[in-house]
This record gives structure tokens, sequence and C-alpha cells, in this order.
């Protein structure tokens, strides 16, 4: 694994937040980091261009979507996804295994492996760790996840106990099964809000040793505070010289809260989809521009901003688009969010490496757009 390096820069005297930077074939990323979700090698409505202009590092993609539609073996035979998708800089991969458990009542699963319908035609697909392996294998990205089960909230402690055996199980057949040296396999913690769960998960992956963890499970329904609360022991046991990936977060104060716990990346569709509804987060909160006192309001979406978007067009402008249903309002509204969070990410590394995180951790927990995140 000669490609990929993780070192830290600096870690906050007060919190456990680490500014680092992970080397990947495709480039450097400095975090903590925020990484746009593109799940069919698009991020909606966001070019490439667009997404380097915000200061983007990483993009995602999903398995089991591209597994779907249209292919692994089509990816594979274009290049791979840094060619298919015209993104030079690293990728992502999640092995898909939220959406195939997100799927419960189409799914059947054994130790071996779980069988699923397709959401595209129907079709029954088995995928067992080392067919996930081989498929992302196929797609080529730089960071790839392990094929787990992920467990729901609320969940039975029994249920989740048994998703931890056979996720750790799988984390070491995916282990055994993964050959290319230009990808770095990540294991994913699993164990609900159980802290002994989500120790025993660790132990275990620890034990057969990864490049980088995710930590999975969370954002399906758990209270914040309870996540938090059994996130901090997680990230304390997991290897302080490896990137910690806490999955599917993009909630502004949910990030910066993981991040003086000791998390370094972060995912969510939540900017994209949230902008798709005429949403844009901001530094006062969340602003519904569908809301009339917008309509003659000529100042920039949020003063506080530097994304081109803010220093560009006007609320009264993004809203006229939201209102009249133009495309191009989704657009900027993407950007802008993306921004808000790729920024804040950029903010809380200068904070670490200043010694400065709790005070700027308090800040944010202070001020007007806390309380709407």
């Amino acid at each position: 694994m000669t490609h990929f390096q993780f070192s830290l820069d600096a870690v906050d005297a007060t919190t456990a937040a680490r500014a680092g930077v992970f080397e990947t074939p495709h480039g450097a990323v400095p975090t903590p980091m925020f990484m746009p979700v593109g799940t069919r090698a698009t991020v909606k409505g966001v070019t490439p261009a667009q997404l380097h202009d915000i200061g983007a590092h990483v993009v995602l993609a999903n398995t089991y979507h591209l597994f779907l539609r249209p292919g692994s073996d089509l990816v594979r035979e274009a290049g791979g996804l840094h060619r298919f998708m015209a993104w030079d800089g690293p990728i992502l991969t999640d092995s898909g295994g939220f959406q195939v458990f997100s799927l419960a009542d189409t799914l059947r699963l054994t130790d071996e492996g779980v069988e699923f319908r397709s959401i595209v035609d129907g079709a029954k697909h088995f995928w067992t760790p080392e067919d996930n392996m081989r498929i992302q294998e196929d797609l080529g990205a730089d960071i790839i996840m392990q094929l787990d089960q992920c467990p729901p909230y609320p969940a039975e402690r029994e249920f989740v106990a048994t998703a931890v055996r056979r996720s750790a199980e799988w984390a070491a057949r995916c282990r055994q099964a993964h050959i290319r040296e230009d990808q770095a396999l990540f294991g994913i913690v699993q164990g609900g809000v159980f802290a002994d769960l989500r120790a025993e998960s660790v132990a275990r992956l620890t034990d057969i040793g990864f490049p980088g963890y995710g930590i999975g499970g969370y954002s399906v329904g758990e209270p914040h505070d309870l996540m938090l609360e059994s996130l901090a022991p997680v990230a304390e046991l997991l290897p302080k010289d490896r990137p910690r990936y806490l999955m599917g977060v993009g909630n502004p104060t949910t990030m910066l809260e993981a991040i003086a716990l000791g998390v370094d990346l972060f995912d969510c569709v939540l900017p994209t989809r949230t902008a798709r509804t005429g949403t844009a987060f901001s530094s006062e909160g969340r602003m519904n521009l569908k809301n009339a006192r917008y309509a003659r309001d000529f100042g920039p979406l949020d003063p506080a901003c530097s994304c081109p978007v803010c220093s560009t067009y006007s609320r009264a402008y993004i809203r006229h688009l939201v209102i009249a249903k133009e495309m191009l309002s989704s657009t900027l509204l993407s950007i802008h969010n993306l921004h808000v969070l790729i920024d804040l990410a950029r903010q809380a590394r200068e904070a670490i490496v200043q010694g400065r995180y709790a005070a700027f951790l308090d800040a944010w927990r202070a001020g007007p757009g806390h309380d709407d995140y």
C-alpha cells in the first residue's frame, strides 16, 4: 500500500481534533475534509470543473448504483471512474451495502453474502464480499469500502451484534480478496449505539488491519446527541495513524462536533438534496428561497460566503429560478451548499493548525445558524 500515506500536521490541545494529509495516487487530501457525493458518477448538476473551483478534493460514487447501471465492466472498459467521469482527483466508492440493506423487504441475507433485487429492472443479484471487491476494482476508485451489514435504528441488540460479527468476517474476506495496490481498502465500524459492540467492531477490524476506517451505521434515525455520545469512544479507540471517515454525515454542526472527537472525513447527499428543494445553507442557518421575503432582496445569498454563487447572483434572482423551476437553481444552490461544507472543513483545519479549534467550535455553537442545523 505504498501509494497511500496518512500524516498528522497538528492535534488540537483541548479537543481530539486533528489536521492531517492523506496521500493517494490522484493527489493529497487535507483533513478534515467534506467529500461531495456523486452517486452515479456525477455530483448532481455540478461539473468536475465547478467542483475543483469550490475546493473539492475527493468525490464519492456508489458501487450499488454503478453495478446496476451502466455496469462495472463498462466503467473498467472506459478506463475506470476517473476517465469515465472526467475527474482527476481522488475518488471513493461506497460498497453499496447501505443501499442494499435499506431495501430490507427485497433481500435475503446469509453469512456467505446478500441477495437483493435491482431497483432498475427487478432482477435478482447475489453479492459475496469477494464479488464486491471485484466490482470496486473494476470501478477503480482510490479509496474503496468493505461490504458490511448496516443495521437500522432502532434495532435489537442481538440483531446489531450479528451485524458486527458478520461485517468483521466480511471485512477479513474483503481484505483477502482485494488485490489492487493502487486502492486503499477501508474497514467499516458497526455496532449501532451500543458502546461495547462498537468497541468489539473496532477490535476485530484493527486486528485485520486497514489503511483507514469508516464509521458506519449513523444517520439512520438515531438522536443527534446519542450519535455523538456513542461516536466519541469509537474515535478514541481507532488507530491514531489512520484516517477516520464518518459515513453519511453532512450536517454542519454534526461535522464540527465530530471533528472535535477526532474524525477526519465526511460525506453526505444533504447539501445537494436540499439544494434541489430550494434550500441554501448559510451562516445564519437554512434559507428557504421559496419564501416571499427574498423576492426583492438583491443582496448576495450569504454575505459571509466566498463561493462564486454568492459573489455573482442575488437572492432575488436565485428565488426567481427556484419559483420558475429552472434547473439552474439546483446547480447554483448545490455549488453554494457544497462550498459551505468544504470551506467549513477548511476553516476547521486552519483552526486546528493554529491551536484554536475549541474556540472555533464555541463560536459556531453560539452563532445564529447553529440551532438551524
